[in-house]
């Protein structure tokens, strides 16, 4: 074999190569990626919606020795706490031994994914079927929706305060539900129109229902309304509701299926909801994996972003930096000095390349299934708008992280330019005089009821939250 040329070594030492996990890790971290997933999966398939995915994690942080905090309790360093907010949020604090003033290390991620949300007022029947009017949540392609079987999740509050939760579809022998589409020999004008003319919101309606109420006698009811008498018999035997009841309930449709192995060789996952639960279970586990370092960490599952991060549950909300005061006060420091020496992973998933579809991006700057996490110096859409555009100093200190604790990572665009675009929650991070950048999971089919992930970027996610923990 000849030798390489003073070019190939120059080349080799001075180009960039994104390589994938499969060229780099050894049988034993290939063997830690999948276990990890185990867990991951299980987290995915007990919380479809933003409430249950915390109740998910409030079950794993007990177990790991974090209790309950209330705003002005005492915080002393060492302190292993979780802030539950509204049902719908999370903020968990594990208080470090260095000086407050040093900053917090933030990790930020989401909890909500599109949905179809029941209206206030959703049910009715018509010729002989029953149904429920949605008002979809977030940013969903409407016809991914149709003829999917789907669960309805969610909570009843009744005219009594009591609160009950609803789960139907996702059980062994659950009914489920689904939104019926036109058969092909029918379609001639639905295929001449556009996918935003041919499937429209007010069309998302759930069928429910086939039959009518019965009386005890086995006769069908004289009343009228006989399907939404059967459906609202039903509700009222098993959670004790009266219709007045869905004005305060937040009921949503979800897909029914659980996370599951995509592949012959099971390194790809297919999901509901990876985003961006994906980000906020790798930087949930990797703050209980470092939850005796010497920082201290806030990791936020956050809620709303779907739809803008607004409300007292979303990001725009002041609570983290109430949480940052908190934090100052009780162990001897400066808010004001404690945020600007913060730093924060806006933890959100990143639109992974789609050989399908290469139209839609810049392949040199997206990210690649399977070459780890991604870091997105900027989201926004056109010129850079509405987004946080983080600095090269504070992207370097990140990377130089990265690269101490090996993690596998690469940088990741929206697309192309001027093709589309999104936001985080990075940028009302940033709002607040934190340094500030994304670091997510690249998916295909982001918002569809089925969403897929590498198995190698979950748990390269995790070792980056972990590195940034350190």
């Amino acid at each position: 074999m000849s030798e390489k040329t003073k070019g190939q070594n120059l080349a080799e030492t001075l180009f960039y190569k994104k390589k994938n996990a499969f060229e780099l890790w050894s049988a034993e971290e290939r063997e830690a990626a999948q276990k990890y997933c185990v867990d991951y999966m299980k987290f995915l398939d007990d919380g479809k919606t933003e409430r249950e995915a915390l109740v998910a994690a409030i079950r794993i942080l007990e177990k790991e020795g974090f209790r309950e905090y209330k705003l002005g309790d005492k915080i002393n360093a060492g302190d292993k706490l979780y802030y539950n907010n509204r049902e719908k949020s999370l903020y968990i604090i594990s208080a470090g031994t260095e000086p407050i003033e040093c900053g917090v290390r933030v990790s930020a991620a989401h909890i909500d994914s599109p949905r179809l949300d029941l209206k206030q007022h959703p049910l009715y029947e018509s010729d002989g079927l029953g149904y429920f009017k949605t008002h979809y949540y977030g940013g969903v392609r409407k016809y991914q929706w149709i003829t999917v079987p789907l669960a309805l999740h969610g909570t009843v509050i009744k005219a009594n305060g009591e609160s009950v939760d609803v789960r139907i579809g996702d059980n062994p022998g659950d009914p489920v539900f689904c939104i019926t589409d036109l058969l092909p020999h029918l379609a001639k004008d639905q295929n001449a129109k556009s996918l935003g003319q041919a499937f429209t919101g007010e069309g998302l309606n759930i069928l429910i229902a086939g039959s009518p109420y019965f009386e005890e006698d086995g006769k069908q009811t004289p009343a009228s309304d006989k399907v939404k008498l059967m459906v609202m018999a039903y509700l009222n035997e098993k959670y004790g509701m009266t219709e007045a009841d869905f004005m305060s309930a937040e009921l949503c449709l979800v897909p029914a299926a659980n996370a599951v192995d995509v592949g012959l060789d099971r390194w790809l996952i297919g999901a509901y909801g990876h985003d961006d639960r994906v980000c906020g279970y790798t930087a949930l586990t990797a703050m209980i994996e470092n939850k005796n370092s010497e920082h201290t960490l806030v990791c936020v599952l956050a809620d709303k972003e779907e739809t803008g991060s607004d409300g007292v549950t979303g990001m725009q909300c002041c609570l983290l930096t109430d949480i940052i005061d908190e934090l100052a006060v009780n162990l001897g420091g400066n808010p004001r000095v404690v945020r600007a020496n913060s730093l924060c992973l806006s933890a959100d998933v990143s639109a992974g390349f789609d050989p399908l579809y290469p139209e839609v991006y810049e392949k040199r700057n997206s990210s690649l299934l399977s070459c780890g996490v991604a870091m997105a110096k900027y989201t926004g859409s056109g010129g850079k708008g509405s987004t946080n555009d983080a600095g090269a100093e504070f992207v370097g200190k990140i990377r130089a992280m990265f690269d101490r604790d090996n993690v596998l990572w690469q940088t990741a665009e929206l697309g192309r330019v001027d093709q589309g675009g999104g936001g985080t929650v990075a940028k009302y991070i940033a709002n607040e005089n934190i340094d500030t950048v994304d670091i997510g999971v690249p998916v295909l089919s982001m918002h569809a009821p089925f969403e897929v992930v590498s198995k190698a970027d979950v748990y390269s996610a995790h070792k980056a939250f972990s590195a940034f923990c350190k």
